[in-house]
């Protein structure tokens, strides 16, 4: 099994200053990639395109008309359409999305704020990552049968869930969630699939 997370939320961890870009890694029998932009499998290439190639810098600044900054609200609305997206995306045939992924789709389309915004985005981020196994070489997402409990040993799986964890906390310490909703969300997402209490599930992760 390999767990995937991916790298689409980029506009929501800028925005809220709390997040940092997790391009997807990956748990199971097979090598597991230490380096995180490694591990969604996919092929990054460094562009062969110069500046030359668009004439002098005054015609490309003027070409390029200056892009309008976002609200906080607009980037978490475009991180949830950037997310939702890339999991549509990768999903091979026959796989069907979480649930969680429509959960953020009618938020979104129905104006909610940033806060509940980055909260399902969240919440879809553990989900993709607990459910779903990551092709090494495309990239695409397949149902998973990996058993989280029977390998807490497994530093990787000790990596990702302290990944998760973290990043609800940032969420909590940049006052974009509150902090009793990222609480259930670690509760019965990330703890509760371990098997084990919360203060041992602490002191796995070493606080």
């Amino acid at each position: 099994m390999k767990f995937a997370l991916t790298a689409t939320i980029a506009y929501a961890l800028a925005a809220a200053d709390a997040f940092s870009i997790h391009p997807g890694r990956q748990l199971g029998t097979s090598p597991v990639p230490t380096n995180l932009m490694q591990s969604t499998g996919r092929k990054y290439h460094a562009s062969r395109l110069h500046m030359s190639d668009f004439g002098s810098e005054s015609d490309f600044e003027s070409a390029m008309p200056e892009k309008p900054e976002l609200s906080f609200q607009e980037r978490m609305a475009e991180a949830a359409t950037t997310f939702i997206a890339d999991i549509e995306s990768r999903l091979v045939e026959g796989v069907s999305a979480p649930s969680e992924m429509e959960d953020l789709r009618v938020a979104r389309d129905a104006g909610a704020d940033a806060g509940e915004l980055a909260l399902k985005i969240y919440v879809l981020l553990i989900e993709q990552g607990m459910l779903y196994d990551s092709d090494p070489d495309t990239g695409g997402l397949a149902y998973t049968n990996f058993d989280i409990k029977a390998n807490l040993d497994v530093p990787e799986v000790k990596q990702e869930f302290a990944y998760l964890y973290k990043y609800g906390m940032g969420l909590i310490a940049k006052e974009v969630v509150d902090i009793d909703l990222i609480k259930e969300v670690v509760k019965t997402r990330l703890i509760e699939r371990t098997g084990l209490s919360p203060e041992d599930f602490d002191s796995w992760l070493g606080y």
